[in-house]
């Protein structure tokens, strides 16, 4: 399973001291910042296929951020419960970054013994505080409400291999027993041998 960590928390005194004094501006009542996705839209699920050249970009917005983050972590949450880095520096941005392009494909190739799954993923996004970092004013609240789903294209059969409809057959087969069909076929031939009778007669 490839896990993202995230960073300590402030582990550095004078980053704890920045902090304290980015809160003590903030006031009590301002919103807790928000991460928007605009990038693949939400209204339905995106699937993205693993293959060459196909790269996948997340894009969001901010609003209400009065603490700007030191970094983003960006992590994808399959159904199968592992976690992968999402993006091409092991899943850690710029804290104002408003985007990330994920080689899908590049990944795969290099991550042989965590390989990607054909399942679908939850987008998990959160600053420095870490994924689990409680509400406050001003500071940006995790998100993970987007999901997406990956698959692997089938390979290509010419028709030459050997490709067979499985299906035609016993189609035919349920369209030759059907009942109108034998009436039409026994009307048909009755015509056939009819007309064939009256030229005979008028030569």
């Amino acid at each position: 399973m490839s896990q993202v960590t995230p960073a300590p928390n402030n582990p550095d005194p004078q980053a704890s001291n920045t902090e304290s004094t980015t809160r003590s501006r903030i006031p009590v009542s301002a919103p807790a910042g928000l991460l928007t996705i605009t990038q693949p839209p939400q209204t339905a699920t995106s699937f993205y296929k693993i293959a060459p050249s196909q790269l996948v970009t997340f894009a969001w917005n901010f609003s209400f951020i009065q603490a700007t983050p030191t970094h983003l972590t960006v992590s994808a949450i399959c159904d199968n419960g592992n976690t992968y880095p999402v993006g091409p520096t092991d899943g850690i941005i710029p804290g104002t970054a408003t985007e990330v392009v994920w080689d899908i494909y590049s990944y795969q190739q290099n991550n042989p013994n965590t390989p990607l799954a054909q399942e679908t993923y939850t987008l998990n996004i959160w600053d420095e505080r870490g994924p689990g970092a409680a509400r406050a004013p001003g500071y940006l609240q995790p998100n993970t409400g987007l999901k997406f789903a990956l698959y692997t294209p089938q390979a290509y059969t010419p028709l030459a291999d050997g490709w067979t409809c499985s299906t035609c057959n016993s189609a035919l087969a349920a369209y030759a027993a059907h009942p109108a069909f034998i009436g039409i076929l026994a009307t048909f031939i009755i015509m056939f041998l009819s007309g064939f009778g009256l030229l005979r007669h008028f030569r």
